[in-house]
Parts: C-alpha cells; sequence; structure tokens
C-alpha cells in the first residue's frame, strides 16, 4: 500500500535498513524491489538465493540437486498434485488451469508450461537447477500433503508451506532464518537489533531468529505462537507502517 511505501522510504531515509524475504522466485520479487526503491539485497525462494537489487549479482544460490528434484516431483506426480519448478529465472508448472491462473495473478509472473511430459521427465532431461519445488492444494489437504511429504524424507530437504493453498519443498540448509543471518552481516547489524515480521509457517525459522519476530494479525495460529509480538493490524491494514512507527526508532 501507499502507507507501507512512506513509511518504508521514511525509515530508510532515517538511517534503517529494510529488506524483502520472500518464497518467490527471482524474477518475481527483484521488480518490487526496484519498485520501493530498495538498494541492496534481496532474499527469495524462502532465504535459498540472495541477490543484490540492483545490479542482480547472486550472492547466495542454494538449491535442491537435480537427482532429488527428480525424486521429488515424481513424488507429487503419484499424489496427483499441481506442481511449481522453481528455477532462478523461471517456474514450471504441470498444469493449465485455475489455479495456475490463481498463482499467476498473485506473482505478476508467468509460469512456462510443461504438459507434454511428466515434469519430473522434464527436470531430469534438462539438469534444472532447482530452487525450490511448490504444490497448490486444497487447504484442507495442506497438512495431509505435507506429512505425506516429510514421510518420503527426502535427503538435504524440508517441507513447509507459505499459504494454506501453497506447500513447499527445500534445500534444508536455507530458510528465512539463515536469510536474517545473512542479512545481519552483510550489513553490520547485530541480530538482536533485527525485526522480522511474517505471517505464515514458513515465517518461523525468521521470526525466531530476529532479536523481535513479530507476526501480522492475521497470520497462522504456528506463527502467532512463536511471535515476541502479535500485531493488532493485518497485513491488509498496513501492518508494516505500524510496526515500523512502533518499533523502528526506538533505542531498545
Amino acid at each position: 500500500s501507499q502507507i507501507n511505501k512512506q513509511a518504508i522510504s521514511k525509515y530508510i531515509e532515517n538511517g534503517g535498513v529494510f529488506a524483502i524475504s520472500t518464497g518467490r522466485l527471482r524474477a518475481g520479487i527483484v521488480s518490487r524491489a526496484k519498485e520501493l526503491g530498495l538498494k541492496g539485497v534481496v532474499s527469495c525462494c524462502q532465504g535459498s538465493v540472495i541477490l543484490d537489487i540492483q545490479t542482480e549479482e547472486l550472492f547466495l544460490n542454494g538449491g535442491i540437486p537435480n537427482a532429488i528434484a527428480v525424486k521429488i516431483c515424481e513424488k507429487m506426480e503419484e499424489m496427483g498434485l499441481h506442481i511449481h519448478v522453481y528455477g532462478l529465472w523461471s517456474y514450471y508448472s504441470n498444469m493449465d488451469d485455475e489455479p495456475l491462473k490463481w498463482y499467476e495473478n498473485i506473482v505478476k509472473h508467468k509460469a512456462k508450461l510443461v504438459t507434454d511430459k511428466p515434469i519430473s521427465t522434464f527436470v531430469k532431461e534438462n539438469g534444472l537447477d532447482v530452487c525450490k519445488i511448490l504444490a497448490i492444494v486444497a487447504p484442507s489437504d495442506n497438512e495431509k500433503v505435507r506429512e505425506e511429504l516429510k514421510k518420503m524424507q527426502f535427503v538435504g530437504c524440508s517441507v513447509t508451506k507459505s499459504s494454506e493453498y501453497l506447500v513447499e519443498v527445500l534445500n534444508e540448509n536455507y530458510s528465512k532464518g539463515t536469510a536474517v543471518e545473512f542479512l545481519a552481516k552483510r550489513y553490520n547489524i547485530p541480530i538482536e537489533k533485527v525485526i522480522g515480521v511474517g505471517d505464515q509457517s514458513n515465517d518461523v525459522s525468521m521470526i525466531q531468529t530476529a532479536g523481535l519476530g513479530v507476526a501480522v494479525k492475521n497470520a497462522s495460529e504456528s506463527l502467532k505462537a512463536e511471535a515476541d509480538y502479535v500485531c493488532e493490524y493485518t497485513n491488509e491494514e498496513h501492518a508494516i507502517a505500524r510496526i515500523i512507527e512502533k518499533f523502528g526508532y526506538t533505542e531498545e
């Protein structure tokens, strides 16, 4: 919102550092960061990819090994799931349907369709460099799908959700929490001076790592349980601006 943009700009003008950490792919967040006038570093794909906003130089690229990515896709295909495979710049979908249109509208980035062969075969044949693998599911199936994927114990991978409709598999060595550590070190900011704000379970590591972990009003209950502070505003009520105003200028 314009109120959030103004609050972020004012905070930066006064010497604050503001960074985005998102599950979106590289191409889906750099343009938004530039729109906000942000400079420096942005974290995407749940902390597994970190890059410079202006030069787009990669500082970190911690993806899923191709052979493991193929196995994850095969299991998701067996489960009949709507699958997205994230590369550095593009993502690929095995279904062209209404959920895909919904997702594309949210991330403002079109998927490349793979409907002529199993997406697992496509990943293997192209030796795809995979940042993460996502499944679009019904909210009522989210937990069941996550538990089924966790049972597979894909080597070096973790399973999480970024919304009630999305289940994600990523390299377990990277998270929004490791991104907080990376950003704090890069900007030479003590971790206790970092505020992390989120709304979903994939934000848990971030708010646990930050000196102050904040959940917005409409956050998942699991995230609220881990937060140091629950904001009285939702993300639709300019929560970021409210949090900056409340905590961004204090000496505590």
